[in-house]
């Protein structure tokens, strides 16, 4: 740390510490604050890169938010504070899961015993409808599509919007004009959304125009497109590409993309999906296109966990303690309970054929979607080449991800892809920060919401060492996590 910045943070300590005489008449003089004493804060700063810990370190916290944070020879204990003692221990920034659904206290209190302290949650037929009155509940910030009907918009509810954003009876999601998008994201901005969804159906000139009027009034965008060229969504400047099984039409030539405008769900798409699923992951346009999303500086957020069933090593998550509050029921194409492993439902007429000719298909299903999982891996290896910048998000609870208990997954996948384990922690805390602007959360710096977890052994040397959480403290109160498992 510098001497400049010793210095600022000596000033905040003096200020945080200052008795009743320094006070004005008729005021009362701050409480001590909390203060977190002789951990080590690990350094998660330049998207990882960096590696500047302050050990025995002094952390203030009031209100919610960390005030000061330095080597205890600079920063003193103010008399009656009260003391949490981090000897030994590593602190770092809550974790953020930067797409999943929040539709239960179970979710919330499973994401809070792993750690997770911030969810960018959204409401669709996977994940359900967004729980906001969890008591215990992580921090929410919500996500909306836009620019296209939705069924299960935030807004559809509004009599205002009801009609507009209803899909057609085919389902099929069909584009609004650029008046009532304009409209739209103003009024899903008004409901507090900060990250807005641009979906498969958007086309080029309309994601351009969304990007840019949604960056004007301060929402994130993610996109998931199969209309819109993704070449010319990353050149418009969208925030992050959404799920490791969408951005590879990234690679598609433009005979084939051109289809897509007007059959995004239909034949082109598979044809389309066809084409990269052919093109060999060594192929030099997979880390062409790296290059493009890195140069651009646009974050690719792969939500490896909804794939993390059918690829190797995978271990059953239902063995997690935290497991035991979810219920199977309301997760979309949950794993087995039992075995752990991906289920693979057979359409309803092969229930009337023979034993030996259901297996047949369930393996079947099995082989290929392994396969399909491991040309996935093999394609995010190439584009990996190319060092983008990755944000850690669960996708739970669909595909066999599980909430909280995905993000873990999700960290060991990234330092499988090849990111170290700082690096891969920084893709689920200081991240988020760093691509989207977001200057409340993602560091253990004065300012900052004071979501942190205090662990028992150093997260940089073994990214399991995250799972080893001694402490959590979400908005500078320590919540109680073995109250958790007994709801």
């Amino acid at each position: 740390m510098s001497a400049n910045r010793l210095a600022a943070v000596f000033l905040v300590a003096v200020a945080a510490s200052a008795d009743a005489r320094q006070i004005p008449n008729g005021q009362v003089a701050p409480p001590p604050p909390l203060v977190l004493a002789g951990g080590t804060v690990v350094d998660l700063t330049s998207w990882g890169d960096s590696a500047n810990d302050i050990p025995d370190a002094i952390i203030y916290i009031r209100d919610g938010h960390v005030l000061a944070v330095g080597p205890r020879s600079a920063l003193p204990i103010p008399k009656g504070s009260q003391v949490i003692d981090c000897t030994g221990k590593y602190l770092i920034p809550g974790l953020i899961d930067g797409f999943a659904g929040m539709s239960s206290q179970a979710d919330a209190d499973a994401n809070l015993y792993m750690g997770v302290t911030t969810v960018v949650a959204g409401w669709d037929e996977r994940r359900g409808p967004i729980d906001q009155h969890a008591n215990p509940t992580p921090h929410v910030y919500l996500l909306d599509s836009v620019g296209s009907t939705d069924d299960y918009s935030l807004l559809i509810h509004n009599p205002t919007w009801a009609q507009k954003l209803k899909d057609p009876p085919d389902g099929r999601s069909v584009e609004l004009s650029p008046d009532d998008t304009a409209r739209q994201l103003l009024d899903t901005a008004k409901l507090g959304t900060r990250v807005v969804w641009l979906g498969h159906n958007l086309t080029a000139a309309n994601t351009q125009w969304i990007v840019d009027r949604a960056h004007q009034i301060g929402l994130i965008t993610y996109g998931e497109f199969v209309s819109t060229p993704y070449r010319v969504a990353i050149q418009a400047g969208v925030d992050a590409l959404l799920h490791m099984g969408r951005y590879e039409l990234g690679v598609i030539p433009d005979e084939l993309q051109q289809p897509l405008t007007s059959d995004p769900e239909g034949s082109a798409s598979r044809t389309a999906y066809g084409y990269a699923e052919r093109l060999p992951p060594m192929d030099p346009h997979w880390k062409s296109y790296g290059q493009l999303i890195a140069q651009h500086h646009v974050a690719l957020m792969p939500t490896f966990s909804n794939f993390y069933t059918r690829l190797p090593n995978h271990r059953n998550l239902w063995k997690e303690p935290v497991a035991r509050i979810l219920d199977p029921k309301l997760m979309f194409a949950p794993s087995d309970p039992q075995t752990g492993e991906a289920v693979y439902s057979l359409p309803a007429w092969a229930r009337h054929a023979p034993n030996s000719v259901q297996r047949w298909m369930e393996e079947n299903l099995h082989h290929k979607a392994d396969q399909q999982a491991d040309r996935l891996w093999a394609i995010n290896q190439s584009i990996f080449t190319a060092y983008p910048h990755y944000l850690a998000a669960s996708g739970a609870p669909a595909s066999g991800s599980m909430p909280g208990i995905s993000m873990h997954t999700e960290l060991e996948m990234l330092v499988r892809l090849g990111l170290s384990p700082r690096e891969a922690l920084a893709a689920a805390t200081s991240n988020y920060a760093e691509q989207f602007h977001w200057s409340e959360l993602g560091l253990i710096a004065p300012g900052r919401r004071a979501d942190i977890l205090i662990l028992d052994a150093d997260p940089t040397v073994s990214i399991w060492n995250v799972r080893r959480i001694n402490t959590l403290l979400v908005d500078g109160n320590v919540i109680d996590r073995a109250s958790l498992l007994k709801k």
